[in-house]
């Protein structure tokens, strides 16, 4: 588990929907092998899982501008109030106007919004006592599993030690094929008519269907390193992260389209050095009479695999590959299933079969608590 990598790729159609909007309101997009595509960002991406219920358990980190207001929270009287304020103040994480928090979003957990509270309320600790012991808590209270996988950017320019490298890399999602963002004109109907014809409220949205292709990387050395080499709790946010990619989409808009459609396709390889397949569709996917934009991308991905896997892996031993799809329903067809990759039809028992590859068995691991034990 230590050296490895496990990747992700997937597979994903989605009925019309805006699920990641530009400043102008419409689905975001970039230009991929010459033509527009449609995109969700990777920041959509991540925060969509790390809000979801399948990570719920393992969800530990807090992200926030408002990190005195937690604090104070906790402890009662004006002056320790205060005195939280000032402390934080000193440290670099200044407060704005009331109400605005402070000046820069700070990513730290709940034990250690705990801890500090707690030294905070202890009557013979003036703010300079608490200066470094503070800065201490900030610093080393990161091994939780949310932090571990996506890192931590913290500049204060007062404390020192900060940063949690990432352990998971993912792309910007991109469409198989050419975007084709669409225009809906819709109203509104006054539910009380009055002598005045028409609307009560008429506006324009925009929207697209896409098949899109994922890309995820998750360095296994750097998870167990960032988690203090607690191995059950890095195999517990393996499989919680792959239940939680699979079956989470970004909440944009969704009461409008409700395109909540799941992968369907899931390639997770185990292997040495990061690789990024989104080239199988630098030509996009067209629309061909009796086939289908899910059926025709996986069947792309499947000859591009083939042949980087001549190309880059065909001397390697140690990697391993495993396809899901609902129901064995899309196979690679230009691989060999048995000797490429191993065929699975179940959604857990994919997960299983990967926490099995790092050494451990799901159903051990699954239930284990992140805290509070």
């Amino acid at each position: 588990m230590i050296n490895s990598l496990i990747e992700i790729h997937m597979i994903q159609n989605h009925c019309p929907a805006n699920l990641n909007r530009d400043d102008l309101g419409a689905p975001k997009s970039c230009y991929f092998g010459g033509v527009l595509r449609s995109r969700i960002s990777s920041q959509c991406i991540k925060r969509s899982i790390r809000l979801s219920d399948d990570f719920k358990d393992v969800l530990g980190g807090i992200r926030t501008r408002r990190l005195a207001e937690l604090i104070q929270k906790s402890v009662t009287g004006k002056e320790v109030k205060k005195k939280a304020k000032d402390v934080l103040s000193k440290l670099g994480i200044k407060s704005g106007t009331a109400g605005a928090g402070t000046d820069m979003l700070v990513y730290t957990t709940e034990e250690a919004i705990a801890q500090m509270a707690a030294l905070i309320k202890n009557e013979d600790m003036s703010v300079d006592d608490l200066i470094e012991p503070i800065a201490s808590i900030i610093s080393t209270q990161t091994q939780v599993p949310d932090m571990a996988l996506c890192g931590r950017m913290l500049e204060t320019g007062e404390i020192r030690n900060t940063t949690v490298e990432a352990a998971l890399q993912v792309a910007h999602a991109i469409s198989t094929h050419e975007s084709r963002p669409e225009i809906d004109y819709y109203v509104a109907v006054d539910d009380v008519p009055g002598e005045d014809a028409g609307a009560g409220y008429l506006d324009e949205a925009m929207y697209a269907s896409s098949c899109f292709y994922k890309y995820f990387s998750i360095d296994c050395g750097q998870l167990l390193h960032n988690l203090g080499g607690k191995e059950d709790l890095a195999a517990k946010t393996i499989g919680a992260f792959l239940l939680s990619a699979a079956r989470t989409n970004p909440s944009g808009k969704q009461n409008s389209y409700a395109a909540h459609n799941y992968p369907e396709g899931i390639l997770v390889e185990i292997k040495q050095r990061p690789f990024n397949y989104s080239n199988a569709f630098i030509e996009p996917v067209e629309y061909v009479k009796g086939a289908d934009i899910i059926s025709s991308s996986i069947g792309k991905l499947s000859v591009y695999l083939h042949d980087i896997s001549i190309g880059y892996y065909s001397h390697d031993s140690d990697r391993a590959m495993f396809w899901f799809s609902p129901n064995k329903r899309h196979p690679l067809d230009a691989l060999t299933e048995g000797k490429d990759y191993t065929h699975i039809g179940v959604l857990e028992e994919l997960v299983s079969a990967i926490i099995s590859s790092t050494g451990h068995n799901w159903d051990d691991v699954k239930n284990i608590k992140a805290y509070g034990e």
